[in-house]
């Protein structure tokens, strides 16, 4: 329970950050502060951007998607200081997702998906013994090679899709409206991914290694003995 409970604080504590925050300061800062539209979208960029950077000097490894965030963010916020319109700055978001979602899929197409790395705690939940079966199934089961691609495919499928839809909603709908709106969206495609890729590919993995373990656990059947030849 520990295992688990550390390892969902570790994948969702950051996440937190990204939405939780600059949700909040957007609306403190125009609406309390008084801040225009361009600025209050830029300063509530500031505590994500903060935190990735931390992450990748506290853990001395580079991280491909908190570099990439920093990238979009750092990116989104001077094309819109310099073009001046808040709507770029909502859809540098959407950036993100499409960048992240071509790069899954291209990931899949190359045999190596992106998403393993993040699906793998949840599977193996700590333990050397199913860490040892999720190996030799890896590397010997088409089936659960299969269902690896599978998980990867439908985050980078729905990724895309998020994006299409928040940058509709970007230069269609009002800006306030989507600076909460586009994170419902964003939420609502995660939950949604979740469920879709726990039933057709972790579901389906977890299975195997279960199974993979109660087959190692087998008593193998003792050897019967020899009968003396009569002389």
């Amino acid at each position: 329970m520990t295992t688990n409970t550390g390892s969902m604080k570790k994948n969702f504590g950051p996440l937190l950050v990204d939405v939780a925050v600059p949700i909040g300061s957007y609306y403190l800062l125009k609406s309390g502060f008084g801040m225009g539209t361009v600025a209050a979208l830029g300063w509530s960029s500031v505590v994500p951007a903060v935190r990735t950077v931390w992450g990748v000097v506290a853990e001395r490894t580079v991280n491909a998607f908190a570099v990439l965030i920093l990238f979009v963010n750092v990116v989104g916020v001077l094309l819109s200081l310099v073009a001046g319109d808040p709507r770029l700055m909502l859809a540098k978001d959407s950036g993100i997702s499409s960048v992240v979602g071509i790069g899954i899929l291209v990931s899949v197409v190359m045999g190596k998906p992106m998403m393993t790395a993040g699906m793998k705690p949840f599977l193996v939940k700590g333990s050397p013994e199913r860490e040892a079966a999720f190996e030799r199934l890896l590397s010997g089961s088409v089936a659960f090679q299969r269902a690896e691609r599978r998980f990867s495919l439908v985050w980078g499928v729905m990724l895309l899709a998020e994006c299409v839809a928040r940058i509709v909603g970007v230069y269609t709908l009002p800006v306030d409206t989507m600076v909460w709106l586009g994170t419902v969206v964003m939420i609502g495609t995660i939950a949604v991914t979740s469920v879709v890729s726990g039933g057709v590919a972790v579901g389906p993995m977890a299975e195997m290694i279960d199974a993979e373990l109660k087959a190692g656990e087998a008593p193998v059947p003792a050897a019967m003995p020899s009968l003396a030849v009569a002389r």
